[in-house]
């Protein structure tokens, strides 16, 4: 028996890295994934992946920055299984073109904010609905470290996923009555192939890799705290930030 069993859920920015580690596992635990992905090519790569791996994904076409594209991926999503139980906010990420604060672009810093944090909105806003409608649910988001203990030159990006924090524990009031519950995950620098290729661009990026005293997370690692926080087994649990860091803020 799956731990996932007979849920449907919906997991934006899926094909590739964290999302895709996601998606399959939750494909793998019993649940019918929604593959929301910008990139045709990569959700549907993901699709396959998750369906050798004994699960049902089918890909749903989403631009999380775009309200039309979110509300006509949720109900496609819908349309497809029947119902909604899970939303995996986990689109987003930062660039090289963030800085400090008088540095960063007025472009780049809206940039961090319609992906990370806007999108994230996006998703809820019409996503929570149809979980209210499954008679309640799970709601899980990303936000970053670098909301809970500051890094330089990340001035946007951080802004963004604060937000993300902050959100995360005015939804878990808000939808507690329904039944809907909303928490967040925290992690650390995780060793995808966008964090691997910044490593040798970026100063900031090996400063970062070196503060973490259990080395590198890997995609599987935030996937299983999201699989958590997704089951029956965090029933009670909402308004929760979840630091999945490798000891980063511990040090």
């Amino acid at each position: 028996m799956g731990r996932l069993d007979g849920k449907v859920a919906f997991i934006t920015g899926s094909g590739s890295g964290i999302g895709r580690a996601g998606a399959i596992l939750f494909a793998r635990e019993g649940a019918k994934v929604g593959v929301a992905e910008i990139s045709r090519a990569a959700g549907e790569e993901t699709v396959r992946m998750a369906r050798a791996a004994g699960g049902d994904a089918a890909y749903i076409e989403t631009d999380v920055t775009d309200p039309a594209s979110v509300e006509r991926a949720v109900a496609n999503t819908v349309a497809a299984y029947g119902k909604l139980n899970v939303l995996y906010n986990n689109a987003g990420g930062s660039t090289m073109a963030d800085g400090p604060v008088t540095r960063v672009s007025i472009d780049e810093f809206w940039r961090a904010i319609r992906l990370d944090l806007f999108g994230t909105f996006l998703c809820c806003k019409f996503a929570i609905p149809e979980i209210v409608k499954a008679g309640g649910g799970a709601v899980v988001n990303t936000t970053s470290i670098v909301a809970l203990a500051g890094m330089k030159g990340r001035d946007a990006y951080t802004a963004a996923k604060g937000g993300v924090l902050a959100l995360t524990r005015s939804i878990a009031v808000e939808y507690a009555k329904d039944k809907v519950r909303v928490n967040a995950i925290a992690p650390c620098a995780i060793e995808t192939e966008r964090v691997k290729t910044q490593m040798g661009q970026d100063p900031r990026i090996e400063a970062l890799v070196a503060r973490h005293p259990l080395g590198l997370g890997q995609p599987e690692d935030i996937a299983r705290m999201a699989l958590f926080l997704a089951s029956d087994e965090a029933r009670i649990i909402t308004g929760a930030i979840y630091r999945v860091d490798s000891g980063y803020t511990a040090s």
